[in-house]
C-alpha cells in the first residue's frame, strides 16, 4: 500500500473512535436550583452542592434543597459522594423507569414517584394522550435531593410557593417532600379530569344512534388509561408509609402526607372507574358494530332476493327452445316485464315491513 493510499474504512473508523475523547459534562449543568434554608428562610447567594451542605453543617441548622434534571451517571455519582447516598438508589435515579416505591437506606429515605401530563390531541387519532415522567427524592436529616426525569412537572413553582411560607419550610426536609408529593398528586387530579372528559365523549358517541364507532380510538384511550394506572396506583403504599409514626418525619408533616394519601386514593378509584367504563364501551362498540353488520347483511340479502327474480325469468327465456309459453305472442314481452315488476314490488314491500330495507 502506498503512503498516499487511504486507510481501509474499518481502520479509519477505529482510529476515529479512539481519537474522540470522553467529554465530561459538569454537574452544575444538571442542577436546576440549589439553596440553603435556615429557619424557613433561603440564604442569599449561590452555592454548589458541596458548598451548600458544608454551610448547613457548619451552622448545625437548616437544610439543603437541590434539584436535578436528567443527570448522567458521573453527575449523579458526584452528588452521591457529597450527600453519602446509597449506590443502589443512585443507580435507580440515573436509569429511571422505576415503579413508585419508598426505600430506606440507613438515615436516608428514597421516594420514587411517577409524574404524568395530559397531551392535547384529536380524540379520533391514534396518538399519545398521557405523557409520563419520574420524580426521585432523597430525604436526609439536612438535605433533599430531587431528581426529575421528563420535560414536564418542573418544581420551580413548588419552590417559589414554599419560599413564601417560611413556617412550613422551618419544618425541614419533610415539608419539601410533602410539597412535592402534593404537587404530583394534584397533577394526577388534573390529568384524570381531562381523561374523564375524553371518556364521556366516547360514551356519547358510542350510544348515539347512527354514529360511527371508532373502536381503535377506544382501544388507544384504554391503553393510555392502563399506563396512567401503572403510574399512579402503586404510589398508594409509599404515601401511606410516609404518614406512619415510624417514619423519621415531623408529626405535622405526617399529617399533611396522610391528607395527600387520601387524595391519591380518590384519584386511583377514578382511574379504576375509567378502566371499567372503557371495557364496557369496547363491548358496547363491538355489539353496535356487529348489529350494523347484521343490518347491512340483511339489506344485501334483500337486494339479492329482488335481483334474483328478473335473473331467473331472463334465464328461463334465454334457453333456446322453440315451444315456450307466450314466445310468439305480441303481449308476451310486456306481460313478462309486468310480472317481474309486480314480484319485485311485492318483495320490496315485504322486506320493508320486516325492516330489512
Amino acid at each position: 500500500m502506498s503512503p498516499t493510499s487511504p486507510l481501509p474504512s474499518f481502520r479509519r473508523s477505529t482510529w476515529n473512535r479512539a481519537a474522540v475523547p470522553h467529554i465530561r459534562v459538569p454537574t452544575a449543568r444538571a442542577v436546576v436550583d440549589c439553596a440553603v434554608y435556615v429557619e424557613g428562610l433561603r440564604l442569599p447567594g449561590r452555592f454548589t452542592h458541596a458548598q451548600a451542605l458544608a454551610a448547613v453543617r457548619e451552622r448545625g441548622a437548616g437544610f439543603v434543597w437541590i434539584g436535578l434534571h436528567d443527570p448522567d451517571t458521573e453527575q449523579m455519582n458526584e452528588i452521591a459522594e457529597t450527600f453519602a447516598l446509597h449506590p443502589l438508589a443512585v443507580e435507580d435515579a440515573v436509569q429511571a423507569r422505576q415503579r413508585p416505591k419508598l426505600d430506606r437506606y440507613d438515615d436516608t429515605l428514597f421516594l420514587v414517584m411517577r409524574t404524568v401530563a395530559y397531551v392535547e390531541h384529536d380524540l379520533h387519532s391514534v396518538s399519545e394522550i398521557v405523557e409520563t415522567g419520574e420524580m426521585l427524592i432523597f430525604i436526609g436529616a439536612d438535605f433533599v435531593v430531587a431528581v426529575r426525569h421528563g420535560e414536564h412537572s418542573g418544581l420551580a413553582g413548588v419552590r417559589r410557593e414554599l419560599e413564601t411560607d417560611p413556617a412550613r419550610l422551618a419544618l425541614g426536609p419533610g415539608a419539601v417532600v410533602h410539597a412535592i408529593a402534593d404537587y404530583v398528586v394534584d397533577s394526577y387530579i388534573e390529568v384524570t379530569a381531562a381523561v374523564e372528559h375524553d371518556v364521556d365523549v366516547m360514551e356519547e358517541e358510542v350510544f348515539t344512534p347512527g354514529s360511527q364507532v371508532a373502536i381503535a380510538s377506544i382501544y388507544q384511550l384504554k391503553r393510555e388509561v392502563v399506563e396512567l394506572r401503572r403510574s399512579v396506583v402503586p404510589l398508594a403504599l409509599p404515601l401511606q408509609t410516609l404518614g406512619k409514626p415510624e417514619t423519621p418525619l415531623p408529626k405535622e408533616v405526617r399529617r399533611y402526607l396522610r391528607d395527600v394519601a387520601d387524595h391519591h386514593t380518590a384519584v386511583a378509584e377514578r382511574i379504576h372507574d375509567f378502566d371499567d367504563a372503557l371495557t364496557a364501551l369496547i363491548s358496547a362498540a363491538l355489539a353496535k358494530t356487529t348489529l350494523q353488520q347484521n343490518t347491512d347483511m340483511r339489506k344485501i340479502s334483500a337486494f339479492v332476493a329482488i335481483a334474483a327474480v328478473p335473473t331467473m325469468i331472463a334465464g328461463i327465456y334465454g334457453m333456446n327452445f322453440e315451444h315456450m309459453p307466450e314466445l310468439r305472442q305480441v303481449w308476451g314481452y310486456p306481460a313478462v316485464l309486468t310480472v317481474i315488476f309486480a314480484i319485485c314490488t311485492a318483495l320490496v314491500v315485504a322486506f320493508r315491513r320486516n325492516h330489512w330495507l
